[in-house]
Parts: structure tokens; sequence; C-alpha cells
């Protein structure tokens, strides 16, 4: 820390990035976590506590929704991810977050080794005039914060 005072930034607008292009714009991300793993350890002769340890990281996977659009690039990098008995197509991507705007770079979520684990359509129906949400989940290996 270096003692500067930091404004809350709002949180409206949110781009993936898929080895360095935008992808898209969502309007809702959960899941950037980061949870590490608590073991504990009963010392002989030391019946007071137990020793705290760190155990593995665990990331969750990351929810992306926005309002249904009419783009193929996540849904064929779902599909890559789920044909055939090859390799899967990991990718390397971060989640962008932009000021009110939607210009300027605020913070950026880099995600390691991700791919898509599960893509929800828009739930449609003639008698409502909602927005149709579409949803996209990530299963990642590591996370990383950086603010540029």
């Amino acid at each position: 820390m270096n003692g500067e005072r930091g404004d809350a930034v709002t949180s409206n607008l949110f781009n993936i990035e898929i080895d360095g292009l935008t992808l898209g714009q969502f309007s809702s991300v959960n899941g950037l976590d980061m949870e590490s793993e608590v073991i504990e350890y009963c010392e002989g002769g030391n019946n007071a506590n137990a020793l705290k340890f760190r155990g593995p990281s665990r990331y969750p996977n990351i929810t992306l929704e926005r309002g249904f659009v009419v783009s193929e690039e996540l849904w064929n990098w779902y599909l890559e991810s789920h044909q055939g008995d090859g390799e899967m197509p990991r990718k390397d991507g971060s989640i962008v977050m932009l000021d009110s705007d939607g210009d300027t770079e605020m913070a950026r979520w880099d995600f390691f080794n991700g791919w898509p684990c599960r893509w929800v359509g828009p739930a449609l129906n003639a008698d409502d005039s909602s927005t149709a949400v579409e949803v996209l989940e990530i299963a990642h290996e590591r996370l990383e914060f950086k603010n540029e």
C-alpha cells in the first residue's frame, strides 16, 4: 500500500478478451474469487491450539451474463472445447472492467488455462418483453488482478 486514498469504482460494463481480442461486453460478472484451503495440524504435546497451514488455492468458475448478442465467437469456442477426443483448446483471457462511459479500462482480471464449461441461451417467451440473456461460464486454473 502506498498510502494513497482510492475512490470506489462503479462496476458498470465488462469486456472479455481471449488471446488479446475483445469478444464481447457483459453486464454481469461473478466468480472473480480466490480461496486457499486451510490445513490444520495438531502438533503432539500442544493441546492449546492447532497449527494452520496454507493448502492449495481454488478458483471458482467465472460466470458472465449479457443481453443476447448475435455473435458466434464465444459459441464457437464453447463448441471447440466440447467436440472430439483431442486436446481441449484452453485459452488465457481477461475480464476488463470499464468506466461508466465504456471507454477507459479501470481494472483487469487475467485468467489462465480457461475453457467454457457452460453456456445458457436466452429464455424465449413471446409474452415477455424483457431482454434475452445469455450466460457463459468459464473454468480456469488461476486468476491475477491488474490495475494499470
